[in-house]
């Protein structure tokens, strides 16, 4: 059993960390408010949208939108100015392109 617990807590661990998503439709409802850049210069953080939730990442920019906010890590609110925005993201066409590019933003999305 002592042999069992650390392979348990690790496989365990990625799912708390998973990156399922929300976008509600009230700001007052938001984790996070995030502004969609229009270059990946711009952004903290790019973002790749996986088709299925177990391809979630762990912080790591690879999100899957969920259809109820019950199942979301994170709720976010699309804001309509880069100033209103806690995190600054970018969507790539490629999974590999994910990451941070702003570190210290990382926080925001345990």
């Amino acid at each position: 059993m002592r042999k069992l617990f650390p392979f348990i807590f690790f496989m365990t661990a990625g799912f708390l960390f998973g990156q399922k998503v929300f976008s509600v439709d009230y700001e007052s409802q938001a984790d996070i408010k995030v502004f969609v850049v229009d270059y990946e210069s711009q952004a903290d953080l790019l973002v790749y949208k996986v088709e299925y939730s177990s391809q979630a990442g762990q912080n790591d920019g690879k999100w899957f939108f969920v259809e109820y906010s019950s199942q979301a890590d994170k709720k976010i609110y699309f804001v309509d100015y880069s100033s209103q925005a806690d995190l600054k993201i970018f969507f790539v066409k490629y999974s590999s392109q994910a990451g941070w590019r702003n570190k210290n933003k990382m926080q925001l999305m345990y």
